[in-house]
């Protein structure tokens, strides 16, 4: 089986983000990490691939600075990367993206796109599901647990009671959750190995799509300060209180 993943490169969540004055995109440094998200993805990917002779190339867009986030994801066991890199898709909304990294997942022969739910820089959530429509694909999505069947995949989909059992033949679209499987640390040979696998980098104009970017963030505003709570002291009638408070916003 021969799977791309879909991952991102963001500026590392434990260093303060730092905001363009003008645009109010988040600045990112050479120095970007692998997003932890996309993690597990890779690791559905590798097992997927390891029990069925496969590969597993991990696409991305983003600046390609030090590389280091697709190394990390090279290193976990990767065969190969596929990068976008183009300054003209600087501020690319979901859509925008989605078109890119289906573009440049058309050019290889997968029978398995694998991604996250959403990146941690982002949040938008829609990405991969505008994927699976450019792409064609069936879209088995919020995956807690996947297994293969003589057909193609088998999952088990998150939902707010349970879950959901959906099955689809191949090739599909994948998008899994945080608890899906557990991801492999990389091995000191995996990091080693990471440095010659080969990553191809390309512009939006090697895939013939149009760059033209409508989003426009206008401002960024700080959340508001939590207000302080009531305090109530309670004599024995503080139960009353309680039940003003549920009358006041119309729980009973």
């Amino acid at each position: 089986m021969n799977i791309a993943v879909c991952v991102k490169q963001i500026p590392d969540p434990a260093t303060p983000y730092k905001l363009d004055p003008e645009t109010h995109l988040v600045v990112r440094p050479d120095d970007q990490v692998l997003d932890d998200t996309d993690r597990y993805g890779i690791e559905i990917g590798l097992q997927l691939a390891e029990a069925t002779d496969g590969s597993v190339t991990v696409v991305s867009m983003s600046p390609s600075g030090t590389l280091q986030g697709i190394r990390q994801a090279l290193a976990m066991g990767a065969d190969a990367a596929v990068l976008i890199d183009d300054p003209t898709l600087k501020g690319s909304d979901a859509l925008v993206t989605a078109r890119v990294l289906s573009a440049a997942i058309s050019r290889g022969d997968y029978d398995l796109v694998v991604a996250g739910t959403e990146s941690t820089d982002g949040y938008s959530g829609v990405m991969p599901q505008m994927m699976s429509e450019l792409l064609a694909l069936p879209c088995l999505s919020f995956a807690t647990h996947v297994e293969t069947t003589d057909a193609g995949l088998r999952i088990k989909r998150q939902t707010p009671s349970g879950y959901d059992e959906v099955e689809a033949a191949l090739p599909a679209l994948l998008t899994v959750t945080a608890g899906v499987v557990e991801p492999r640390y990389p091995t000191f040979k995996g990091i080693m190995q990471a440095k010659s696998k080969p990553i191809e980098t390309l512009t939006a104009a090697d895939l013939g799509v149009d760059t033209a970017v409508t989003q426009c963030v206008q401002s960024v505003e700080p959340i508001a300060a939590r207000a302080a709570g009531e305090i109530v002291e309670d004599d024995g009638e503080g139960y009353r209180r309680i039940i003003e408070l549920l009358e006041t916003v119309k729980v009973i």
